[in-house]
């Protein structure tokens, strides 16, 4: 049986300040920025500094309206989508090796690759590696 965990919180913001966005968030949930996106980002994501054992947060830019979403990791994507869909989740996008989801009461999710030595956990770091 595959393992599935949430692996992060994403603050999705529509609006052309990010950096403000992320001040704010920084301050409302009391964590540091990380170091600012790399250029490969382009300035679609702002990471926190949470601890190993917590689930990341950060915010990124989006052209939907604004709202929260979880990470779900999995060591096997394509079973836990089915598990998820088999719940009533449908598959809304696969984007990358991602797939972002939604639940039967509307809320959007993603599920990413579980964390390996060799490649972060969420979207927004593999796109800041790249």
């Amino acid at each position: 049986m595959h393992k599935s965990r949430l692996a992060g919180l994403i603050i999705d913001c529509n609006t052309e300040d990010l950096d403000a966005a992320a001040e704010f968030w920084s301050n409302a949930l009391g964590v540091q920025r990380k170091s600012p996106p790399a250029a490969a980002s382009k300035g679609r994501y702002v990471a926190f500094a949470t601890a190993p054992d917590e689930p990341y947060v950060e915010v990124q830019r989006v052209e939907h309206a604004s709202r929260v979403h979880l990470d779900i990791a999995a060591d096997d994507i394509e079973a836990e989508v089915r598990r998820l869909e088999e719940l009533g989740a449908r598959c809304i996008a696969s984007i990358e090796d991602w797939c972002v989801m939604e639940a039967p009461t509307g809320q959007r999710f993603c599920v990413v690759p579980a964390e390996s030595a060799d490649r972060p956990t969420h979207p927004g770091e593999m796109l800041r590696e790249e």
